[in-house]
C-alpha cells in the first residue's frame, strides 16, 4: 500500500502541474471551471504492471459513470509506479480503450493521455509540443462526453486549442517551461 504522504505528494505534483501548465498555460479552457468547482477526483493508483493500471482504469470509468456529475465531473487515474516507458504506455492507452467500448461507456466516457515522456507520433522527442500532454506521472484522464460537449459549446474556437498550444510552446520554449513550471502556483 503507498503511504499516505508519498500519496500525499503525487497528488500534490499533479494539482502543481494542473494549475501551472493546464490551467495557468490555458492549455484546457475547459479544465478551470472543474478545479474550482472541486470537481476533479484523482486517484493514486497502486499499480505495478500494466494489468493491474488496466483493472484500476475499469474500476475508475465505472465510478465515474455511476457517481453524480456535479460532484465528480472528471478523473485524474494516477500511476507512478507503472508505466514508465512511453511505448508500454501506449499499449496500456490503447487497453483502456478497448475497455471503455467492452464497457459500453463509449460515447459516454473517454479517455485522455498525459506522460512524462509524452511523443506525438511523427515528432522527436525534445519537441516542445509534446510538453502539451507531459505531466509529472503517467495520467489516465477520464471525461464524460458530456462536458466535453458543454464545454465546446461554451468555446466556439475549441477546435482550434490543439494549435494555439502549440504556438504557445514554440514560443515558451524549453526553458521557458521549465522556469514556468518550477513556479510556485
Amino acid at each position: 500500500m503507498i503511504e499516505r504522504s508519498t500519496r500525499d505528494d503525487v497528488v500534490a505534483a499533479t494539482q502543481h502541474w494542473l494549475t501551472r501548465a493546464v490551467i495557468g498555460l490555458n492549455l484546457c479552457p475547459f479544465a478551470k471551471s472543474v478545479h474550482v468547482k472541486d470537481q476533479i477526483r484523482y486517484v493514486v493508483s497502486e499499480a505495478r504492471t500494466l494489468e493491474d493500471a488496466i483493472v484500476d482504469v475499469s474500476n475508475e470509468l465505472r465510478m465515474l459513470e455511476e457517481s453524480d456529475p456535479q460532484r465528480i465531473d472528471t478523473t485524474l487515474l494516477i500511476v507512478p509506479h507503472a508505466l514508465a516507458d512511453f511505448i508500454e504506455y501506449n499499449d496500456a492507452l490503447f487497453f483502456a480503450d478497448r475497455l471503455l467500448k467492452q464497457m459500453g461507456l463509449a460515447g459516454v466516457l473517454q479517455i485522455a493521455s498525459f506522460h512524462p515522456d509524452y511523443r506525438f507520433e511523427g515528432s522527436s522527442a525534445d519537441d516542445i509540443e509534446n510538453y502539451t500532454n507531459r505531466a509529472p506521472y503517467p495520467i489516465f484522464h477520464l471525461l464524460r462526453e458530456a462536458s466535453i460537449e458543454r464545454a465546446a459549446d461554451a468555446f466556439p474556437d475549441a477546435a482550434d486549442i490543439y494549435e494555439r498550444n502549440m504556438e504557445t510552446l514554440r514560443r515558451l520554449g524549453h526553458e521557458g517551461w521549465k522556469n514556468w513550471m518550477n513556479q510556485q502556483s
